[in-house]
């Protein structure tokens, strides 16, 4: 967008340039005021072919040869880069470049996803429904205009490596970052690079080599994900434990269900149940979910958590329910 743009610049610099030698030579050759030399040298430059302001000398005469003639080749360099304006859908181009990065600046609390590739993609995917807004930073941009972008997915054209495009995709402001580039390299750099720009981001990273997990989270990645390892320890529990991997994909929402998991933060609770015991809180009576777990922001998670179990500052209560029972928990527990 930069280059058209600074091609339509150039051909209007050129263009203004033209006209204002063109007015000095008519006013140095044949005595014009100003007025009349610029009009002389518009109607020359556009070849409308109006009436001089007054018959010209030989040498007005040799001038306005040299002048068309020079013209031409500038006349058809400006025509071909307007009409390409036109007809080639650079005005909308430009205009939805425009439009995507002032929605860029009204980014906060978002979710910025290092990659389009295969895990990018898929990360996105599963978080549409934490109705939060995701932004793909990648830097092929191929892949990005030959996506059907049905999901309605924002995408910053660049190279997140360069803390100048983690900065225009608002990692100040992020509440996470996924990166998931194919190189552990540039993934350890933009851990680095996010952490610095943003000491509270969270930042889940991907890794391909064993050793690069240390590096990750040294760089300050709060969570590091190796494909293959997952994949392994996947297939490895379906020959094993094949109905606890069903009912977790369940949970999961991998499949059509009902049922999933849902955690809720203390700082989202209601005033009057903040502080108080599973027990006062009586979930399972009042809404029909079940207080499935219970992460202590000190002694970690507290799995079929007993009654007298209290949620404090800084806790997060993991339910089990339906789409109603969640949603009933919400309306009655949730701010």
């Amino acid at each position: 967008m930069q280059s058209a743009l600074k091609k339509l610049l150039y051909a209007f610099l050129m263009i203004m340039t033209s006209i204002l030698l063109g007015s000095l030579g008519y006013m140095l050759i044949e005595g014009y005021g100003f007025r009349d030399g610029v009009y002389m040298s518009v109607i020359t430059f556009s070849t409308v072919g109006f009436k001089e302001v007054q018959p010209l000398s030989d040498q007005g005469k040799l001038f306005t040869v040299f002048y068309i003639i020079i013209n031409l080749g500038l006349f058809a360099y400006t025509a071909s880069v307007i009409s390409s304006y036109l007809f080639e859908g650079r005005f909308k181009e430009i205009y939805k470049t425009y439009t995507d990065k002032k929605a860029l600046k009204k980014l906060k609390n978002h979710i910025i996803i290092c990659g389009f590739g295969k895990n990018g993609e898929i990360a996105g995917t599963g978080l549409i429904k934490s109705q939060k807004e995701l932004l793909f930073i990648e830097k092929n941009a191929d892949l990005i205009n030959s996506y059907n972008n049905e999901k309605g997915y924002q995408f910053l054209h660049g190279d997140a490596v360069l803390e100048s495009v983690l900065m225009e995709a608002g990692v100040e402001k992020a509440s996470t970052i996924i990166t998931t580039l194919p190189s552990d390299a540039d993934n350890v750099f933009i851990t680095l690079t996010a952490k610095e720009l943003n000491p509270q981001i969270q930042i889940i990273a991907k890794a391909t080599e064993r050793n690069t997990e240390k590096k990750l989270r040294r760089a300050g990645a709060d969570h590091v994900v190796m494909p293959d390892r997952v994949g392994g320890s996947y297939m490895a529990s379906l020959v094993t434990r094949p109905s606890v991997v069903q009912f977790l994909e369940i949970l999961n929402g991998d499949h059509d269900s009902e049922y999933s998991l849902e955690e809720i933060n203390h700082n989202l609770l209601k005033d009057k149940f903040k502080n108080l015991s599973l027990g006062e809180m009586d979930v399972k009576n009042k809404t029909g979910a079940t207080v499935l777990a219970f992460k202590d922001k000190e002694k970690g998670f507290v799995f079929n958590p007993n009654s007298e179990v209290v949620c404090d500052e800084g806790d997060v209560i993991i339910l089990l329910g339906d789409k109603k029972s969640l949603k009933a928990f919400k309306e009655e527990f949730v701010e």
